[in-house]
């Protein structure tokens, strides 16, 4: 395994975000491996970690100043074993081939868990739609789909939404794949209800997240009820995290953005939830305009000369890291435990780095890492997937019961997966086993392709 790693190091020294996903997995995986020599024999390992095609391009636009401007783009499919490549579209000034490379191989496994037949891949732009006119973003996205269009298809790879891309920039992107393919399929999920899109895909991620975690407090005869919780980031996937939590008893008394956070102690209720989602997705306004409304609340602003975040300095049950990787260190996770937090599940993707998670080993705390905690939007987009090829669409209550059901059969898999090899309430241990032996039977049964 060490040899391996060596490699995937000495051959792309500056991807550091894809050196990590891959360490966590191969370093779980090791008692896979020794119970299995055919695995070691037929080069899985050299396999799984390089991709089965990375395409790169640029993209020209034009912004409304008529000043062309040039981006990157890419796609990552990462592995088909077990079905066409799926994964999300993130468009960011932070967007690199390492965070792309990282995400694609960590959806492989999440995707395996979901029982759905979908491989993994990733893509995206350093474009930041932030500050973009309507007509800027529509440019942008045709420009994008211009090359994009000729490696993706519904039985091939199927994008998505990922940070960056809403319902604005899904719809101008099928748009244009509609008019260069001159046909209607579900090529891209996250689509608009009127169009082929499904119930509860916003919604998913978040839910999904809430409904693993209340499958993790059952396991010890708990629930949600009174618990006081820590979310970050505002986006879709905190704005129903929140929902749910309501829902299911709890209370949320923080939110965030990239500019700093708010910690609200009677908590984000409804109508203040509802003001938060107007507020992102319509205004595409700050977090911090919340103390304006809510006075009872405070605002702490984003200071990098801290070696922390204080957002995870505050006394509660459960945490839900939902802005992005790498969000908890070492000193959060420290902070974490000593405030009382039992729970943490990951509602983005890696957002705890290594040393964080084994703080949260160590003390034994619920902790889910996110290629389990935050399969529920994929999962609900192989549903939509489902839906239109099947040309139907089912009633919301259809779709989150599928989606509550898929949650908790990753939650049972992660179980199994942890006793069977000696690391029984592991759950990082058991995600990463369960979704790569999958995988790896399903690259053995298809042969050296």
């Amino acid at each position: 395994m060490t040899n391996i790693l060596d490699v995937v190091k000495s051959k792309d020294p500056d991807q550091k975000e894809f050196h990590q996903a891959v360490t966590e997995v191969l370093e779980t995986v090791q008692p896979v491996l020794d119970r299995n020599p055919e695995f070691r024999q037929a080069a899985i390992l050299e396999r799984i970690v390089e991709p089965e095609r990375l395409i790169m391009f640029r993209v020209p636009w034009m912004d409304d100043q008529g000043q062309v401007q040039v981006n990157r783009g890419f796609r990552i499919e990462m592995n088909s074993a077990i079905g066409p490549y799926k994964g999300g579209l993130r468009f960011h000034p932070s967007v690199t081939l390492s965070i792309l490379k990282f995400l694609a191989f960590e959806q492989v496994f999440k995707n395996a868990l979901t029982t759905l037949p979908m491989g993994g891949g990733k893509g995206g732009s350093d474009f930041d739609p932030k500050g973009k006119s309507d007509n800027e973003v529509m440019r942008f996205c045709q420009s994008f789909m211009l090359e994009l269009f000729r490696h993706i298809g519904p039985n091939t790879d199927i994008p998505a939404g990922d940070i960056g891309i809403g319902a604005r920039e899904i719809g101008f992107l099928f748009g244009m794949y509609k008019k260069l393919r001159n046909e209607f399929t579900g090529v891209l999920t996250g689509k608009a209800l009127a169009w082929g899109g499904s119930l509860i895909r916003p919604e998913a991620t978040g839910y999904g997240c809430v409904y693993f975690a209340a499958e993790m407090l059952s396991t010890k005869y708990d629930n949600f009820e009174g618990k006081s919780c820590l979310v970050s980031g505002s986006g879709n996937v905190a704005q129903y995290t929140v929902e749910k939590i309501n829902e299911l008893g709890g209370k949320v008394v923080t939110l965030s953005d990239s500019t700093g956070y708010i910690f609200d102690e009677e908590g984000i209720d409804k109508d203040k939830l509802d003001f938060v989602m107007r507020l992102k997705n319509i205004r595409r306004g700050r977090i911090k305009e919340y103390i304006e409304k809510y006075s009872g609340a405070v605002y702490t602003e984003v200071d990098t000369s801290l070696d922390h975040n204080p957002l995870w300095d505050h006394k509660a049950d459960c945490a839900f890291p939902s802005a992005t990787q790498n969000e908890i260190n070492e000193k959060d996770a420290n902070n974490l435990v000593n405030n009382g937090v039992k729970l943490v599940a990951e509602g983005a993707n890696m957002p705890s780095t290594p040393e964080a998670i084994d703080i949260f080993v160590e003390n034994k705390l619920l902790y889910a890492p996110g290629k389990a905690a935050n399969a529920g939007g994929v999962a609900v987009s192989g549903l939509e997937m489902a839906q239109n090829s099947m040309r139907i669409s089912w009633p919301k209550e259809e779709v989150d019961n599928r989606l509550k059901i898929i949650m908790k059969s990753i939650h049972q898999s992660c179980v199994d997966a942890s006793e069977e090899y000696g690391a029984p309430g592991n759950y990082m241990v058991g995600a990463n086993i369960a979704g790569f032996v999958k995988v790896v039977n399903a690259m053995l049964d298809q042969g050296l392709v």
